[in-house]
């Protein structure tokens, strides 16, 4: 007899309610192995693949790609007894005509693989299932999943986070293209054709809303995935946290040069160390000055709960949206260290792969605004976090040396905080710190 087994949507991280389903990687009658990736999804935090805990054939898939699921919606079906279809020749007859057994697993992150088992439905057209011999012990039905809400006009262009974010920079609509990739899936030539005039069409049948009303002139995007997430943190943030900005202008010319001399030494050989590197250590020794800034506020246990280690958030922004993956234990790494550990946190981030384990329980973080050419801004403070360091563009402006107007290199720095963890006395000697690590990075064998 074979036997069925509900794949639903799980749980990726703590507080997950829904994700949308990127993409598929297999197909009725495609046979699977234990913990093979069959779906690609994208959660409110990041893209993440899902792996199938048994080996079987699947038989179903339940939702489209583009679709909005809940957590606990079956998503797809497998038989994880194919051979078994047949019963044994001294079965007796009532066995024979008792309904397939379909097993449902628990959809949250650490049920472990208990499984219930269930009566499978009878598909849409198809007649009832035999109703089962007295012998046999009915199991419940299963309940009906939970509705899922279809894109608009039911079709979702198939393409990868970085072709989406290389479309929308050329102004080309995907719905208006026809992938060349196995599956249809759109590519960078497709889109890139398009943006020059020579792009395959998307069939004339296809009747797709692009969201764009002429009458308008305005396009609407639906809220969801990391977007979604980014507006709910910072919504929370900004109206639970009493935020203070304090802002301070550094000379960094000295930073800079020493950040030439690294280059040219052999230890630093291929390391990318940038201003951010700098920063990044620089907090790390300050908060240990400024333990408030490292703390928490916890409402719910009416406590501030201080951090003997820092897991340095670093704001990025990827094809998805903002993130913020962290660095654990930030303020254990040398400064060689911290710069191999940043290059590969924000190569992760641009390919959209970072987890949302990666993203969870930071203490600080910074945000490098400068890279944008900007001067400074006034960020929001993470949830879960007490203070946030902006780093502006390093520009060369006049600056009074010795009683002399030079041209050196300026930054701005700005560090919001939460005024209820943090005084002012704690912020202001925090970034005074972390601004005179900056301006003279020998400072830092004084710490």
């Amino acid at each position: 007899m074979p036997t069925f087994k509900q794949f639903p949507l799980a749980d990726t991280a703590e507080g997950l309610t829904e994700a949308d389903i990127l993409s598929w990687h297999v197909k009725p009658g495609d046979t699977v192995t234990v913990n093979q990736i069959v779906v690609e999804i994208e959660t409110a935090k990041a893209a993440v693949e899902l792996p199938i805990p048994w080996a079987g054939v699947v038989t179903e898939l339940h939702v489209e790609p583009g679709q909005t699921v809940e957590v606990g919606t079956p998503i797809l079906t497998i038989d994880v007894d194919p051979g078994g279809a047949a019963a044994p020749a001294a079965a007796p007859p009532a066995a024979a005509s008792a309904p397939a057994e379909e097993e449902e697993m628990k959809p949250l992150v650490g049920y472990g693989s208990k499984a219930v088992v269930t009566q499978r439905r009878a598909r849409k057209g198809s007649a009832p299932a035999p109703a089962p011999a007295a012998a046999v012990v009915a199991p419940a039905p299963v309940a009906a999943p939970a509705p899922v809400s279809a894109p608009r006009g039911g079709y979702v262009p198939l393409a990868k986070p970085p072709v989406r974010k290389l479309a929308k920079d050329l102004g080309v609509d995907l719905h208006a293209l026809t992938g060349t990739a196995d599956g249809g899936v759109i590519t960078r030539d497709d889109v890139e054709r398009a943006a020059n005039g020579s792009a395959v069409p998307a069939a004339a049948t296809s009747t797709v809303d692009t969201g764009y009303d002429p009458a308008t002139r305005e396009r609407r995007v639906p809220i969801k995935g990391v977007r979604k997430m980014t507006a709910a943190a910072m919504v929370q943030s900004a109206y639970t946290a009493p935020h203070v900005t304090e802002f301070l202008t550094i000379d960094v010319t000295p930073m800079m040069e020493f950040r030439e001399k690294l280059k040219k030494s052999r230890e630093f050989a291929g390391v990318k160390v940038t201003p951010l590197t700098f920063a990044a250590k620089a907090v790390c020794l300050a908060a240990k000055r400024t333990p408030d800034i490292n703390a928490v506020w916890d409402e719910a246990a009416q406590e501030i709960v201080y951090k003997d280690y820092v897991h340095l958030g670093i704001a990025a922004a990827t094809p998805r949206g903002l993130i913020v993956p962290k660095v654990r234990d930030a303020d254990s790494l040398s400064l060689k260290e911290l710069a191999n550990a940043l290059t590969v946190l924000t190569e992760v981030a641009r390919e959209g792969k970072t987890s949302p384990a990666d993203m969870a329980n930071g203490t600080i973080t910074i945000t490098n605004v400068g890279v944008f050419g900007v001067d400074t801004g006034t960020p929001i403070i993470n949830p879960g976090e007490s203070a946030i360091l902006c780093l502006g563009a390093i520009k060369d402006q006049p600056w009074v040396v010795d009683g002399e107007i030079k041209v050196r290199k300026v930054l701005q720095l700005s560090l919001s905080f939460d005024h209820r963890v943090v005084d002012g006395q704690q912020g202001s000697e925090f970034l005074a710190d972390v601004g005179a690590l900056l301006a003279d990075p020998a400072m830092a064998m004084t710490y």
